[in-house]
This record gives C-alpha cells, sequence and structure tokens, in this order.
C-alpha cells in the first residue's frame, strides 16, 4: 500500500471539509506529524539548505548572545543559576556556541548558565513539554514566529475577504471568502492600519498564533503563582517591523514567501511539505500581548545595532590585532595573502549579519518584568 503524501492529507480535508483557510494549510505543510516540512525532516538548514539563519553565518553571532545573556545575569543579581530557554532551536547550534563562548569568558557565568533549546519541531507544543521545574529567567527565540501559519486577507471594495485553499482541475489553489467571524477586521483595526482606504487587491498577512505563543511565553517566564511572580526577560529575534511599517498600501503584496534551496518564490501552494513558508513579524503585536502579561517593552532595535552594541565590530577589530597582523607586515608573501583572504572572509560574514539589506535589518526585540 502506498504511503499517503502531505499533499494527498491536504486534498482529503479540503474534500471532507471544504475550503480550508490558508492558515490551516500552512499549518498542515509545516506541521503535520509525519509529513510537515518542519517534522520530517524535511526542514534543511544551513548554506547546503534551503535557508540560513545567523548563527550559519558565524561565532560572531552566538557570542553577541553570550554577552548579552550575561547582562541580564548580571542585572538579575548574578544568581547561581541561570536558566535560559531557546525555542525554535533547530540543531541546537545556538546553545552549544554560547555556552562554549561562556566557558571561555567568565566561569562564574558559565557555571551558572543551564541553557536549554527546544526543537521548531514541536513548534508551540514545545512549551507544553517544558520541564515545568525549569524555570527561565530568559526565553529565547531566534527566527521562530515568522514560521508560525498566518491568515492572509485581501481587501476588494470596502470588504477584507480572507484567501482560502481549494482545489481546481485536481490542483490547490486559491479562493477569497468573507471570515466567519471579525477576528480578522479587528486585529488589523486594533493597529488602526487604515485598510479600507487601500488599493483594491492589497494583501496582508495575520499572525494569530504569534499572539497566543506570547502569552505562553510570558506565562512560562513568570510562573504559576500569581502572588509571586517570576522576573525575567523575552528575547525574540526575526524579520518584521511595527505595524505602522507592515501594513501599508505600498506592500500590496504582502510579505509571504518560501524557500526551496535557498531560492525566494511567492509560491506556497505548490511542493507543501518540501519547502520553508514565512512571513514578516508584527513586532507591534508581540509588545502588545506581553504588555497585557505584565511585561514591559526593554528595546525593540535591529540586528545591526544589537550586534553593534553587544561587541561584534570589537571583537572582529581583535581578531585582526591577534590573528592577522602578517596582514599589514608581510602582505606580499604566500602567507600574507593566505591571512589576507582568511581576514576578507571573516569580515564577509560580519557583514551578512550586519547588512541592513539583509539581516541586519532583522528586528531584536526585549521584553523584560
Amino acid at each position: 500500500m502506498q504511503t499517503p503524501s502531505i499533499q494527498h492529507i491536504i486534498f482529503e480535508r479540503i474534500q471532507q471539509e471544504g475550503p480550508i483557510s490558508f492558515a490551516d494549510y500552512m499549518r498542515m505543510a509545516l506541521y503535520e506529524p509525519g509529513y510537515g516540512y518542519y517534522v520530517t525532516g524535511e526542514a534543511k538548514m544551513g548554506w547546503e539548505g534551503d535557508y540560513y539563519t545567523s548563527t550559519d553565518v558565524a561565532d560572531f553571532f552566538a557570542h553577541c548572545m553570550g554577552r548579552q545573556l550575561k547582562k541580564m545575569w548580571q542585572q538579575s543579581g548574578q544568581p547561581a543559576h541561570f536558566n535560559v530557554l531557546e525555542q525554535g532551536a533547530g540543531r541546537g547550534d545556538l546553545a552549544r556556541q554560547v555556552q562554549q563562548w561562556a566557558l571561555a569568558d567568565d566561569s562564574a557565568f558559565a557555571t551558572a548558565l543551564d541553557y536549554r533549546s527546544s526543537d521548531i519541531k514541536a513548534g508551540q507544543d514545545a512549551l507544553v513539554s517544558m520541564d515545568h521545574d525549569f524555570a527561565p529567567a530568559v526565553i529565547v527565540s531566534n527566527e521562530l514566529v515568522d514560521a508560525f501559519p498566518v491568515h492572509i486577507v485581501e481587501k476588494q471594495g470596502t470588504t477584507l475577504y480572507e484567501v482560502a485553499v481549494t482545489i481546481q482541475n485536481g490542483r490547490l489553489a486559491e479562493i477569497l471568502v468573507e471570515p466567519d467571524n471579525t477576528t480578522l477586521v479587528d486585529y488589523l483595526d486594533s493597529f488602526k492600519v487604515p485598510w479600507r482606504t487601500f488599493t483594491d487587491g492589497w494583501r496582508a498577512e495575520i499572525n494569530l498564533d504569534a499572539l497566543s505563543w506570547m502569552q505562553r511565553t510570558c506565562q512560562l517566564l513568570l510562573g504559576t503563582n500569581a502572588r509571586k511572580k517570576r522576573h525575567g526577560f523575552i528575547l525574540a529575534i526575526d524579520y518584521g517591523d511595527t505595524a505602522r511599517q507592515l501594513y501599508i498600501n505600498d506592500r500590496h503584496h504582502g510579505t509571504l514567501g518560501c524557500y526551496y534551496k535557498h531560492q525566494l518564490t511567492e509560491r506556497p501552494l505548490v511542493r507543501p511539505g518540501e519547502q520553508d513558508i514565512t512571513a514578516h513579524v508584527n513586532f507591534t503585536a508581540l509588545i502588545q500581548a506581553a504588555r497585557a502579561q505584565g511585561l514591559r517593552l526593554h528595546s525593540l532595535t535591529t540586528q545591526r545595532q544589537w550586534l553593534t552594541e553587544n561587541g561584534i565590530y570589537d571583537e572582529l577589530e581583535q581578531i585582526h590585532q591577534q590573528q592577522f597582523g602578517k596582514i599589514d607586515t608581510d602582505r606580499a608573501s604566500d602567507q600574507g595573502q593566505i591571512a589576507l583572504l582568511q581576514w576578507y572572509n571573516l569580515r564577509q560574514r560580519v557583514t551578512t549579519l550586519t547588512n541592513p539589506m539583509g539581516m541586519g535589518n532583522f528586528k531584536v526585540l526585549i521584553m523584560k518584568r
């Protein structure tokens, strides 16, 4: 008997229930048990895969994360036990690199640091399966929220329609349907998005899962004792922007993108389960959701600024002085030329992380209590 594919399962659901929301389609394509992109091992990270993250570029990112966590540890009074939880960790590279940096930098901090991670395969369910005796002082996510399923809306006339997925001529296809309730309209209205004035055909993504994720993350951070809430930090890094910058008429087609072997496409209904599907994060929504749980905004900045504040260029200069002095004294020799190429490669990695036209424009959100 032939094993059914994720596409077969999606077809079967649509045939039984009728058109499904794009959010439901995206959830199945990415997280369907036994078939989804993040569940089956199809998700390929790194230079040889479909996409790469900051941790794939260089250890510099992890070292900056280590410095940030050390600052938080110090601000917390340098406790003997400092628990950090990273959500959506993928291969666990960041956890390993941060711990290695801590061992080399500060033995007291390294001893206190208990850095644990949950795999992106678990999605939001990772919070449910956490060890309840593990009370995190910091919860970190790096390019996690952009992979949550999103609803897609389209403006036509005075109506905000929802994009649904159906079957036409034996293939998956989009159709517009009227939403069952006002949730999606209320979401945009809550951020004062003037969508009614936008051009017909304007599209946007709405990530309702991000709101429930932030609520659950805050609850995990603060604990269940209402009389004695814990203190700590939430640090979320992702591509996205504030609602005011994200939901504008000029961004007519929204931000949804698909990654397959490092190629960006806009065809989410092809290759379900074989390609990554993402959308920009509404950081205003994350901030408001965290504030509703009692946290306050510490900072919202770009990755470029955050890396700079946490010493990436200082570290690069220190490496230059310690390891690449031959470039300045003997550049013409074979060894000097090899050193020069190595130095250019190292500097290019830092540029990749900080380029304001790329990763450098990612946002870094820190909430605290």
